[in-house]
C-alpha cells in the first residue's frame, strides 16, 4: 500500500487523497492517514515542483562537484557532508562509489559564485582532499521528467532506395 501511494506522489505531489483512493482501491481517509504517517516517519520529506528553469529565464548556476574526503573516526562520511549540505549554495549531496566520495550539487548566480564557494567553504574544510567541478550545460531529464523541448518528437530513421 505504501509503495503504490508514495510511487503516485512522487509522480505528482498534487496528487490529491481522493484520486490516489480511485488508483489503489484503498478508502480516502486511510490514505490521509497513511500519507501523514510517512510524514511524520521521515519517509515523506517534503514536496516541490519540477521546473525547467531555461524555459523560466534561470539566472544562476547549476554545478556537480565531486569531493574525495578523509572520514572522520568514528563518523564516517556523516560529519563531513554535513558540514558541506549545511551551506546556501548546496541543493544536494550524495556518498558515491569510485574515485570520488561525495556529489555535491551547488547552484550559485554564476560560475564566480560556484568557485567561490568551492575555494572559499568546500576546499577549506580539513578532512577535503580534492574536487572536481562540473558545470550543468543544459538539463535534458530532471527527476523522471523530459526538460528538452524535442520531447514530443519521434525520431525516423530515413531510408534511401
Amino acid at each position: 500500500m505504501r509503495r503504490e501511494i508514495l510511487k503516485l506522489l512522487e509522480a505528482n505531489a498534487n496528487t490529491s487523497p481522493e484520486t490516489i483512493a480511485e488508483k489503489t482501491g484503498l478508502a480516502v481517509d486511510e490514505i490521509v492517514s497513511e500519507i501523514e504517517n510517512m510524514k511524520s516517519e521521515g519517509i515523506i520529506c517534503g514536496s516541490s515542483a519540477i521546473i525547467n528553469w531555461d524555459k523560466a529565464d534561470k539566472t544562476t548556476v547549476t554545478a556537480l562537484i565531486e569531493v574525495k574526503v578523509t572520514p572522520q573516526r568514528g563518523d564516517g562520511f556523516d560529519k563531513i557532508a554535513r558540514r558541506i549540505y549545511l551551506n546556501d549554495e548546496v541543493r544536494a549531496v550524495f556518498l558515491m562509489s569510485g574515485g570520488y566520495d561525495l556529489c555535491v550539487m551547488v547552484e550559485g548566480k554564476d560560475i564566480k559564485d560556484v568557485s567561490l564557494f568551492v575555494s572559499d567553504k568546500l576546499a577549506r574544510i580539513n578532512d577535503v582532499i580534492s574536487t572536481a567541478t562540473h558545470f550543468v550545460l543544459k538539463n535534458y531529464k530532471d527527476h523522471g521528467i523530459i526538460m528538452d523541448e524535442q520531447k514530443d518528437e519521434v525520431e525516423r530513421m530515413s531510408i534511401l532506395i
